[in-house]
């Protein structure tokens, strides 16, 4: 009988297959997708739909982003480069993107605002030892200038623009990508190039649909 994992392990390496035939092209994205097992970050109930391009929810009414989501803004974020260097998260959520990026950068700094999902996120990622990832639980409207200049910045959550302090933490030729509400039923993904201390470049990407960036810390 084949073990369970197993059957998990190949739905894994195809939805990395569906995601390359998709449009991701970045080979160390697509092997990072391919690593990280989605299922282990859901609920129990939900892990039959772990290798579907799904958003899921994980409580306290935040998702899990769909792979394809995941996979596609990280690969804007790296572009030509094969392994980015500092980068920062917002919304650590159950901590799956956070796990992929420590397997892309040298360092990951990932915050999040609930702290129920910050423990849970905590609990999920302790069995896989990652040395090179630290967790948060702050406001991530702030960024976190303690870690900054940032070579890269993904948020998980759609706010009217880009707060102030992340566009400053931002090093240059650095980049950020994040959804940005142009209504209350639309989003659009921005991707940000800082390419001097006052100068940033713009580019506009793919429609999505996130939970809305909000401040403080519960």
């Amino acid at each position: 009988m084949v073990k369970p994992d197993k059957v998990l392990d190949a739905a894994r390496r195809q939805m990395a297959q569906r995601l390359a035939t998709a449009g991701v092209t970045h080979h160390e994205v697509l092997q990072a997708m391919a690593t990280v097992p989605r299922h282990a970050f859901i609920d129990p109930g939900l892990v039959a739909q772990a290798y579907e391009d799904s958003s899921l929810p994980i409580g306290r009414e935040q998702t899990i982003s769909k792979p394809s989501v995941v996979a596609k803004m990280i690969q804007a974020l790296m572009q030509n480069h094969k392994k980015m260097g500092r980068v920062l998260e917002i919304g650590t959520g159950c901590g799956y993107q956070a796990a992929v990026l420590s397997l892309l950068s040298e360092e990951v700094y990932s915050v999040e605002r609930i702290r129920s999902l910050h423990d849970s996120a905590r609990a999920k990622l302790r069995p896989f030892r990652i040395a090179n990832l630290r967790l948060i639980y702050a406001d991530g409207i702030r960024g976190l200038a303690q870690a900054a200049p940032f070579d890269g910045i993904i948020l998980a959550a759609a706010g009217l623009g880009i707060p102030d302090p992340l566009l400053d933490q931002l090093a240059i030729g650095g980049k950020l990508i994040a959804p940005v509400a142009k209504s209350e039923t639309e989003q659009q993904l921005l991707l940000i190039e800082r390419l001097s201390s006052q100068r940033y470049q713009r580019t506009t990407m793919d429609e999505v649909f996130f939970v809305p960036l909000q401040s403080g810390t519960i």
